[in-house]
Order: structure tokens, then C-alpha cells, then sequence
């Protein structure tokens, strides 16, 4: 809201080649208020003090020797990036009126002054000034604060969901009322667990504990943005992630064994780097699933189907440091990893099915991720 006081504190300039009508014309402000008035009679000189002062208005003669008005709005525009030029012109010639306004100018002033005409159009043209001023203000305050919700979203979303769910809220009329849930031929799950987490958690405390988190963490989610997999959620002190959505990809069970590969390298440099000897399980599996969020608040992205459980068997039936692999995604890593057959174990709720442990790369997989061939042979 604009107030009297906010329009008679506003920076005025009042620029004319004659002495005289600066004079008249600051005296007229002044005795009716305002407490900022500059003048000038050298219009070279404007650019410059409205570069340094960003007057809420000008006052400008047209009819000036060395550079005339419309020179001076011309260099003027540079300055002012939204285009709104607030300058008032004063001139004593009829035809020059329209021309100034089609060169910028938001009013005009005719000479010889009258003082009720110069202090209306100096009222109006302050008060539409500072809002223009306000309005801009107000838009940078919410663009700033849809950047920060657009980046509060995309840290718990996928950009490409983030992108449907703006879309639908922004042509709801009742709030988000419909699920977003997409099906995947095969996708590759991967969980990790930090092994006697809750014991280590005992004898450290709460501070301690979650600045390791947040460190591990940190790590596994560089990890991710490096292979290419989607992060799901964390819970307590487990992971999970996917390769192979929302964008379906071709080699996802060679994303997720990398990653896998790389949290245990991580985490050696985390203990190195911490003095700590903490030690995470990892499990991985392969199969058709559904993702996407659902309900109406607080959205998180999930997952679902057999192959989340599964994958989630494999690391709660893992050991520590190692790497367990399903069936489906062992069939899919070929000889590109060195890949150690456990045998058959109890799972629980599966019953006794064969595992794998993941132990590395093989060369024929270095040689081939050079030579840019792995793509080539999934697809």
C-alpha cells in the first residue's frame, strides 16, 4: 500500500536548460511536500545521476541545446531494464506531446506551468511509479519463492515427475486428486544397510550419529547421480535406490551393480578418512515394477512389486561387506562382472532360492566401457 508520506519521500530530478523554471518548479515541490528534489541543467548528466539515484520520477524539458529530451530517454532506457521509463516531460509545444509519450514518457507538462496541473500529474505519476516499483517488488518475492519450493521439490521427486505434478496442481481446481503411477517392464532395486547400526548408534550420540548418516549419505547420493539411478528414500539407516526409471534405460542392472561396487569402495573411504570400521550389506534384484506418488499431501515417490521385496531379501540375507544378487539380475550382468555363486539360501517369505555375490568388474567390462561397446550390446 502507498502511502502520502511514501510519495512526498520520493527522489525527484528535475532537469531544464533554464535556471528560472528549476527554480519555479522546485519551489512548487518543495512547498507542497516533497522532501527530495534534485535539478540539473546539463541533460548529459542525467544517465548518469539516475544510474547512481534511480529517481522515482524525472521532470524533463524536451527543448534543451547539446541533447534534447528525447536523446536523453533514449540513454535512459538502458538503464531502466523493464522498460518503464518514469519521466514526466515538460514542453511548451503541442505537436511534441504525443511523440514524447510514443518515446517513453508516461505524462506531460505544459509550459507556461500551472501549479494545480504540475502537482497532480507529479502525484499521479509518483504514486503509479511506486507501484510499478511495489508490483515488480512482489513478483521477485514469489519467483524467489517458487524457486525455492521448485528446488524443495525436485530433492524429494524426480525432476521428470516433478514436471506432471506442477502440471496437474496448476489446472486443479481442488487440490491434487489424482495418483501418478507408471509401470516398468524391469527396473533394478538396490537396498543397503549399515551392519550393527543400532549398536554403534548406542555409543555415540545423537549429534555423532547423525553427522555419519548425513556423510554416508551424501556419498551414496553422489554415487547415484553419478550411475545414473534414482533415489528413493532413506529409512533410519538404510538405503534404497533404482536404476531404470522414470526414464526406462536399457543397461539398469549394470547402473545398479556399479553403484553397489562403488558404495563399498565409499564406505572404505569413510572409515579411513572417520577411524570408524562400519560395514554395510547391499542386495540387488531385477524384475517389472510400479512407481510413482500417491495421496494428496506430504508426496513421496515409491515403489512397489516382488522385485522391491526381493531386492530388500537380498541385503537383510546378506553379509556384511558383501553384495547379494538375485537371479534376474545375475542373468543380466553377463561376464562383465566377477560374480561368485552362493548357492541356495532360506529367504524369508520365498522360501530356498540361488543367490549370487557381486564382487567386482571383470576386464572385459573395463575394456568395453572404454571403448564405449557396454551400450551397445544391452540395447
Amino acid at each position: 500500500m502507498i502511502s502520502p508520506s511514501d510519495i512526498l519521500n520520493a527522489s525527484i530530478l528535475v532537469v531544464d536548460d533554464q535556471e528560472c523554471n528549476i527554480l519555479l518548479l522546485e519551489r512548487m515541490l518543495s512547498g507542497a511536500g516533497y522532501r527530495s528534489v534534485m535539478s540539473t541543467t546539463r541533460p548529459m548528466d542525467v544517465y548518469d545521476l539516475h544510474r547512481k539515484n534511480h529517481y522515482a520520477l524525472i521532470l524533463l524539458d524536451l527543448e534543451m541545446p547539446e541533447m534534447d529530451g528525447f536523446q536523453v530517454m533514449e540513454r535512459l532506457k538502458l538503464i531502466e531494464k523493464d522498460g518503464y521509463l518514469p519521466v514526466l516531460v515538460l514542453t511548451a509545444q503541442p505537436g511534441l506531446k504525443l511523440r514524447a509519450l510514443k518515446a517513453g514518457a508516461k505524462d506531460f507538462v505544459s509550459k507556461p506551468f500551472d501549479i494545480a496541473e504540475v502537482l497532480m500529474r507529479v502525484n499521479n505519476m509518483l504514486e503509479v511509479r511506486l507501484l510499478h516499483i511495489e508490483t515488480n517488488r512482489l513478483y521477485e518475492q514469489v519467483m524467489s519463492g517458487k524457486k525455492i519450493s521448485e528446488r524443495l521439490l525436485l530433492n524429494v521427486l524426480p525432476s521428470a515427475i516433478a514436471d506432471r505434478l506442477k502440471d496437474r496442481l496448476a489446472v486443479a481446481t481442488d487440490g491434487f486428486t489424482e495418483m501418478i503411477v507408471d509401470s516398468y517392464s524391469a527396473v533394478s532395486v538396490l537396498f543397503a544397510d549399515i551392519v550393527g547400526f543400532t549398536k554403534f548408534s548406542e555409543r555415540v550420540s545423537a549429534d555423532v550419529l547423525v553427522h555419519v548418516l548425513n556423510d554416508i549419505f551424501t556419498r551414496f547420493d553422489t554415487i547415484a547421480d553419478c550411475r545414473g539411478l534414482e533415489k528413493i528414500k532413506t529409512v533410519g539407516d538404510a538405503y534404497m535406490a533404482v536404476a531404470g526409471l522414470p526414464a526406462p534405460v536399457a543397461d539398469h542392472a549394470i547402473r545398479a551393480a556399479d553403484m553397489a561396487l562403488d558404495m563399498l569402495e565409499s564406505m572404505g573411504q569413510f572409515n579411513e578418512q572417520s577411524g570408524y570400521a562400519l560395514k554395510i550389506r547391499i542386495g540387488v534384484s531385477t524384475g517389472p515394477a510400479v512407481a510413482g506418488i500417491i495421496g494428496k499431501r506430504k508426496f513421496l515417490y515409491d515403489l512397489w512389486g516382488d522385485v522391491v521385496n526381493t531386492a530388500s531379501r537380498m541385503e537383510s540375507h546378506g553379509l556384511p561387506g558383501r553384495i547379494q544378487i538375485s537371479g534376474s539380475t545375475q542373468q543380466m550382468l553377463n561376464d562383465l562382472f566377477v560374480i561368485e555363486n552362493r548357492g541356495r539360501i532360506i529367504v524369508k517369505d520365498m522360501g530356498v532360492i540361488d543367490t549370487w555375490f557381486l564382487n567386482d568388474r571383470t576386464k572385459k567390462y573395463n575394456d568395453e566401457r572404454t571403448y564405449g561397446k557396454i551400450e551397445q550390446m544391452i540395447a
